[in-house]
């Protein structure tokens, strides 16, 4: 398989806060893994998943850590493809100024572009 096969290209789609379960951080933990064998990896901001990129979390109820640390690690493994919907931003009241790293905002149809452009899509 070489670099600009469609097939080595990951998309981890997050919907779930950092609290409250354990779906954002395991998603977070499945795109550390295939970056690290070489995989690209795009994320994927939807609902209540843009919410895991706010400055300033704390742990949650059950003692569930924040993900600060581990979105902080995306740039060793070189996961720099950080997509936000745009509808969910909006949603929330939030700007892409507020976010804790730079992210690329898209649509509706970008949603729908980037899912048809990976090969594999894994959705948490």
């Amino acid at each position: 398989m070489t670099e600009d096969t469609p097939s080595a290209e990951l998309l981890v789609i997050l919907r779930h806060a950092p609290h409250g379960s354990s779906w954002l951080k395991e998603g977070l933990d499945v795109a550390l893994v295939a970056a690290a064998f070489d995989r690209r990896v795009t994320l994927l901001f939807m609902g209540e998943g843009v919410t895991a990129l706010l400055e300033g979390q704390q742990a949650g109820p059950l003692g569930q850590k924040g993900t600060a640390a581990t979105l902080e690690m995306l740039e060793m493994y070189d996961i720099d493809s950080l997509v936000v919907e745009k509808r969910s931003l909006d949603a929330l009241g939030l700007s892409g100024d507020q976010l804790m790293l730079p992210t690329r905002e898209v649509t509706e149809e970008g949603v729908a572009a980037l899912v048809a452009s990976h090969a594999l899509v894994l959705n948490f």
